[in-house]
């Protein structure tokens, strides 16, 4: 049976749409895009997103997704900072873009698919094609396919968060058929896919974990690839239960959401279908992961990995268990080390910061930036900023991420760890632990809340329950209870949207 992709009531063949990403290229061959040139996406999750992935490696031109959340100023930056020379974006974005879009950029219009629509709640007229602008499906439709040709394939160029400064994008060299094949053993190990496979993508594909988990479920042969617009946790149960998944990536904030469903939310579906499910992007507290396990079954495994470095560790349901907290253990083929500020190996037990490469993996290099790639790397091995150590037995433990590492009164705290307390409260919905500026302590801990549906969480109860698990010095100086948290479509908190007003007009250094 040909493998489909499937987004609310549309469903396309794979193969038909490689014949489109064909054809694709053919049009974006004739607007000048070649090897090494760069062609802007900012789509939410819908099908012509492959198209133009297929495309652009076809030309080997490089993809660059962009975070449809940003905000105009911050989407121009990295149309320029990438140079591309096309832009392909829903006709819903495109509005608050239309005075900063670089000059000599072709701009390719997607009309935004009902579903889509729908799921943000996106007025009809927004929906439709400027009558001034090219109309993707018009303009893809006059080009032949671009015949088979041999080019070794860049990748996506995907740009960083930005927690200090400006986002900047990662770069990888071209590779060829067998160099691909060696850097994805890994990454597929990880993953667990399989030919015949049928999956879901419920966080956004501007991100390069469900980026490069969609791109290989492709590449493997899946039967079926259902996107969701946006992530809902009930939603997610009954795609899984009505389309037979058998594969899944999620993020911790998913779980964390999963597990407050109502009792009866969470029997009324059939998961039986699910092989295996895969989790990253974060730290996850032992207790959702425990709690999903009992829920799920044994299907739930883990793996550490970022942009730079790829898929290097990996942790199944049953280590998990044995090692509470833990990320797993480096993949074949894989080097991981914790160092001090020294460069040295941490000693088991010590946090340091981790550093890791894929032997068979190929370079990169921060886009315009060649210095942040030279500070990333020591003995050879590459660091995304993350805090970590080792136990006796070689499992990877993450502390948090160093920019987001308080310290107060010249004392390491990582929010991540309170975080993972305040979770374990059944009258906390969700919750980001981050540091505010303090006269004495030069840094103090804010906690915002959201209180599950129906509670009245107060902050003395709050503060009882984290003493009774962390230092006092971890206990959050400031508490504040929201209606709801900013969140990425897949669930995931923007701490830097709760963060930055209470630095406004000050330096936060680490």
């Amino acid at each position: 049976m040909p493998g489909s992709i499937v987004s609310g009531d549309r469903a396309v063949e794979i193969g038909s749409l490689q014949l489109r990403a064909a054809q694709a290229a053919a049009g974006l061959e004739s607007l000048g895009v070649g090897a090494g040139d760069t062609v802007a996406v900012l789509l939410r999750n819908d099908i012509t997103a492959f198209e133009v992935g297929g495309a652009a490696g076809l030309l080997g031109a490089y993809a660059v997704p962009i975070n449809w959340h940003l905000a105009p100023d911050e989407a121009a930056y990295i149309l320029c900072d990438c140079a591309a020379g096309v832009l392909v974006v829903h006709a819903d974005l495109l509005l608050p873009l239309a005075g900063v879009i670089p000059e000599g950029v072709t701009v390719l219009v997607v009309e935004t698919p009902p579903e889509i629509a729908a799921a943000f709640n996106v007025a009809p007229a927004a929906t439709q094609v400027p009558t001034d602008r090219l109309n993707w499906a018009t303009w893809l439709a006059q080009f032949p396919p671009l015949p088979p040709r041999a080019v070794p394939s860049p990748g996506a160029m995907i740009y960083t968060s930005g927690t200090t400064g400006r986002p900047k994008g990662v770069r990888r060299l071209p590779v060829d058929e067998t160099q691909m094949e060696a850097l994805y053993a890994p990454i597929l190990a990880a993953l667990g896919h399989r030919p015949g496979m049928r999956t879901i993508i419920p966080a956004p594909l501007y991100h390069s974990a469900p980026n490069t988990y969609a791109a290989l479920a492709v590449r493997v042969g899946a039967e079926l690839i259902v996107l969701m617009p946006r992530f809902e946790p009930e939603e997610l149960l009954r795609l899984i239960e009505t389309h037979r998944i058998t594969h899944l990536q999620t993020v911790p904030t998913m779980f964390i959401r999963l597990l407050k469903l109502p009792e009866e939310i969470r029997t009324k579906y059939d998961l039986s279908s699910l092989e295996f499910v895969v989790h990253a992007a974060a730290p996850c507290p032992a207790e959702v992961k425990a709690g999903m396990i009992a829920w799920w079954g044994p299907v739930i495994n883990e793996y550490y990995g970022a942009t730079e470095i790829g898929t290097v560790v990996f942790c199944t349901a049953a280590e998990s268990l044995a090692h509470p907290g833990t990320v797993g253990r480096a993949l074949p083929g894989v080097d991981v080390r914790v160092l001090d500020e020294n460069g040295n190996d941490s000693p088991v037990g010590i946090p340091g910061e981790v550093f890791a490469r894929i032997r068979a993996g190929t370079d990169f290099t921060y886009h315009g930036d060649d210095a942040k790639r030279r500070n990333a790397e020591r003995h050879g091995l590459i660091s995304v900023g993350d805090i970590g150590y080792f136990d006796e037995e070689g499992f990877l433990y993450l502390c948090d991420r160093r920019n987001d590492m308080v310290i107060s009164g010249g004392v390491n705290i990582y929010p991540a760890e309170v975080e993972a307390a305040l979770i374990a409260l059944p009258d906390v919905a969700d919750c980001a632990v981050f540091g505010i500026p303090d006269d004495e302590m030069g840094e103090a801990l804010c906690a915002c809340i959201q209180p599950a549906f129906g509670a009245t969480p107060d902050e003395d109860g709050i503060r009882a329950h984290l003493r009774g698990r962390l230092a006092n010095y971890k206990v959050p100086r400031r508490i504040v209870f929201m209606d709801s948290l900013p969140r990425e479509d897949s669930g995931k908190i923007f701490k830097r949207k709760l963060r930055e007003p209470y630095w406004a007009g000050r330096e936060r250094r680490i």
